[in-house]
């Protein structure tokens, strides 16, 4: 790892494309919160007649951080979001539009992203996005369309879960697999393009790969006798070979995708920060990608596991902060998950 009195700096052989928009967008700042509560694997082994050994091998994850009972997903959001906030140098009443990527804010309604906007003092329109792992990207081409557009200034994107609360602990296929986090950005208008196009798209035949185990309507009508069995909770469960072998062959051309359309090379990048998945699907990935070898990966999903939409915001929150990557890089993103979706983006680092 780069030294911390080392400033990194970009490499600045490549430009994103300009697409002849009116004015272009930017990522101006981002945040990041982990849940002080650190889990070791050996919390988790017992339910699962697992091995931290078995857990390592298979995805990499050594930790992750869980949430306090009474913390939410949206106390985790604010967090994220006043620290990207400071990071653009913009003040919370700028923000034009709050866009929240979260698939565990427990409520059907009320969306998490109004209370969000109050909490920050902003009556801004709010909405949350149900993308789960890709929902980060989504939102960053979203508010990048917006501040292009014209539609709004500044737009806060947020990517936070609470997967504890959603995740079953006798699941030996996904009981290891998630943690809990948020992290942001803020978008704003640019001189020169700092966001590339975004590739992205779904399969919604593989819906099942990784879904919620019932539905609410179908928990309803036996509440009562449920509550004694746990099996009963709609947790979420994944077919982890299906979503394996879909993220290894059908992503990595994904990113490619969004690198040519960026109108740069892989050798111009400062950064890949993948969705935090599995350690053995990045390193899938860098391989297809033909990635050069000084160009650092994200692998934070040792320490944090996967957080779904937080987890590349948080990866890019802590790689700025530790002088991994340089303010200015190119950086490659690519979030993928249940739906199934994905979305990919090359962006210009804060």
């Amino acid at each position: 790892m780069t030294s911390p009195s080392t400033v990194p700096t970009p490499k600045g052989t490549g430009t994103l494309v300009d697409n002849g928009a009116l004015r272009h967008s930017r990522i101006l700042g981002v945040g990041a919160y982990r849940p002080a509560r650190v889990v070791m694997n050996s919390e988790i082994v017992d339910k699962i007649d697992s091995s931290d050994e078995w857990i390592r091998e298979r995805s990499g994850i050594i930790s992750r951080h869980f949430a306090a009972d009474d913390e939410s997903v949206i106390d985790m959001a604010e967090a994220a979001s006043r620290q990207a906030i400071e990071h653009a140098g913009i003040a919370p009443e700028q923000i034009g539009f709050v866009l929240v990527a979260t698939v565990t804010h427990p409520y059907q309604t009320p969306a998490a992203a109004p209370e969000l906007a109050s909490r920050l003092g902003s009556t801004a329109p709010a909405i949350d996005i149900s993308a789960a792992c890709a929902g980060y990207c989504y939102g960053v081409a979203m508010a990048s369309d917006m501040v292009k557009g014209g539609s709004a200034d500044y737009v806060l994107v947020v990517g936070v879960e609470k997967l504890s609360d959603f995740t079953d602990p006798y699941d030996r296929g996904s009981a290891f697999i998630f943690g809990d986090g948020a992290g942001a950005c803020v978008i704003g208008p640019s001189d020169t393009p700092g966001i590339g196009p975004t590739v992205w798209g779904s399969d919604g035949t593989q819906r099942d790969a990784i879904t919620q185990k019932q539905a609410w309507t179908d928990v309803r009508e036996s509440w009562q006798s449920a509550q004694a069995d746990k099996n009963v909770w709609p947790a979420i469960g994944m077919a982890g070979q299906t979503v394996f072998r879909w993220a290894v062959w059908g992503m990595a051309p994904v990113a490619q995708q969004a690198i040519d359309k960026a109108g740069i090379k892989a050798d111009d990048l400062d950064a890949f920060i993948p969705h935090q998945a599995n350690i053995r699907i990045i390193d899938a990935m860098v391989k297809q990608l033909k990635l050069p070898a000084d160009i650092p990966v994200a692998r934070d999903i040792v320490t944090t596991a996967n957080t779904s939409a937080a987890s590349i915001p948080i990866a890019t929150t802590r790689m700025l902060a530790e002088k991994e990557i340089p303010s200015g890089g190119l950086a490659l993103q690519i979030g993928f998950g249940a739906g199934l979706v994905y979305a990919a983006q090359v962006v210009v680092l804060p």
